[in-house]
């Protein structure tokens, strides 16, 4: 994975302006390298969790905020492109990217539109 290319989606960055406090987020990552294979985790900050559990005492959820849980769950400092982008190369380059992020089943070819012209790897 190391030498692939890639293509990484945040979903705070589809948010309206303002809606992306770096600070307090959760967000899904998608990468998605040239050779179809699709990743998926989702990143919290720290200070999310506390807001989540906060809201949930209040709500009842999770046991009135005694627990909290997220498949494919990353906590990250802070929830801005570059520290996603930065913690996303650490995994790879350390070889413990397949180890937090989940696999899904790699981009169809009627997929192709939403990359860039010759992103993918021709078989």
């Amino acid at each position: 994975m190391k030498n692939i290319k890639r293509k990484v989606w945040i979903e705070a960055e589809q948010w309206a302006e303002g809606e992306w406090d770096i600070e307090d987020v959760n967000t899904d990552v998608i990468v998605v390298f040239s050779n179809r294979m699709k990743w998926i985790a989702s990143f919290f900050t720290y200070k999310n969790i506390q807001t989540i559990r906060e809201n949930n005492r209040k709500t009842g959820e999770c046991l009135n905020g005694s627990y909290y849980w997220s498949s494919d769950m990353v906590l990250i400092d802070i929830g801005s492109s570059e520290r996603i982008h930065e913690v996303i190369n650490y995994l790879i380059e350390s070889e413990e990217f397949e180890n937090v992020f989940t696999r899904y089943p790699d981009v169809e070819i009627e997929d192709e539109e939403y990359y860039p012209k010759g992103f993918f790897v021709k078989n």
